[in-house]
């Protein structure tokens, strides 16, 4: 499974921005995938996932990101709201397919005060 992630930028305290996570290869055998964090200094954490069409996400970000997943795309997108200096981080997605993790390239997102 390959991942190419795209969008990100940066971006003021309280606005939106988009991030789309592209699938292709085995995407057959995925059988969860969701994006990821991690700031300067800090562990990489979970944001959003999707696994057997339940969705999951970080408590920080409830309510204001919204995982889909376009099936006919292979796409999993991440719309972020309501953005926070807090959210800076390099995005990563990631699918779990054929026993392991697949991870895609960073983007990072900038959120100014």
């Amino acid at each position: 499974v390959q991942l190419q992630a795209s969008g990100g930028g940066l971006v003021q305290a309280g606005g939106s921005l988009g991030l789309s996570c592209a699938a292709s290869g085995s995407v057959f055998s995925m059988w969860s995938w969701g994006w990821y964090r991690q700031a300067d200094g800090k562990q990489r954490e979970l944001v959003a996932s999707i696994s057997s069409g339940r969705t999951n996400y970080a408590d920080d970000v409830k309510g204001r990101f919204n995982l889909s997943r376009d099936k006919d795309k292979n796409t999993l997108d991440l719309q972020m709201i309501s953005l926070r200096p807090e959210d800076t981080a390099v995005y990563y997605c990631k699918a779990v397919a054929a026993g392991r993790d697949h991870w895609g390239q960073g983007t990072l997102v900038t959120v100014s005060s």
